[in-house]
């Protein structure tokens, strides 16, 4: 991971300020009315919510990491570039392939949102945590490929770190829906602002997809040396 990528991380929640509006706006403006002590809930389920994302991180990071071999590890770093370029073309609305992952995503979706009803309407803190536990399954591109781009990172922790900044970067959006401020709800949906972060990101996955095929070589060289020293010693 470089000192970037936390960074990058924060700004892919931001920049799909719009998308989280239109995809949680809903649950997170009954937040306000459903209860009478409003702040605890809504803060308990922003809580979950990036609790869900954090954990789901940390536990694709160490599946990924589990596997040691530098064709896999080229792999996932070509995947990473490609998927920063889809996030990018999804969030200026360029092409909205994405969706497919929403539309399978769908299918671990009824579940989860079949237990989420047992806390709405939300009058407790605890309900809210809850259910935005359950709301990091919500059938959402960007999520989705978050999370498989912060798995490529091949490390639980980092995985998980990366998934956190995700989230706190998704709370100027969804706050601002939670506590009805429309004006700052507004200017995240302006598609200026849209097009310039989902630019932003296309030309961070070419880069990434450079210096990934730039350094592929040496990677392919690494692990041709280290499967050679194991022959040696397993002889």
């Amino acid at each position: 991971m470089t000192p970037f990528d936390p960074l990058g991380a924060f700004a892919l929640g931001l920049a799909g300020a719009a998308h989280c509006l239109g995809m949680c706006g809903g649950i997170a403006s009954a937040l306000s009315v459903s209860s009478e002590n409003r702040l605890s809930p809504i803060i308990a389920y922003h809580v979950g919510r990036l609790g869900s994302y954090t954990l789901l991180g940390g536990f694709l990071g160490l599946l990924t990491g589990s596997i040691e071999y530098g064709a896999w590890t080229l792999a996932l770093r070509y995947l990473a570039a490609l998927l920063l370029i889809a996030m990018g073309l999804y969030i200026a609305d360029w092409w909205r392939g994405l969706v497919l992952l929403e539309r399978g995503g769908a299918i671990i979706w009824r579940p989860v949102q079949k237990l989420g009803s047992r806390w709405l309407p939300v009058t407790h803190w605890r309900q809210g945590f809850a259910l935005g536990m359950c709301w990091g399954l919500l059938p959402c591109g960007l999520i989705y490929s978050s999370l498989a781009w912060a798995a490529t990172a091949q490390s639980p922790l980092v995985s998980a770190g990366l998934m956190l900044m995700f989230g706190l970067g998704t709370l100027p959006a969804m706050l601002a829906t939670s506590l009805g401020a429309r004006q700052l709800q507004g200017w995240l949906r302006r598609r200026g602002l849209q097009v310039t972060l989902g630019l932003l990101l296309v030309l961070a996955g070419l880069f990434s997809l450079y210096t990934t095929a730039s350094h592929s070589s040496h990677l392919d060289s690494a692990t041709g040396h280290a499967e050679s020293a194991t022959s040696h010693q397993n002889h």
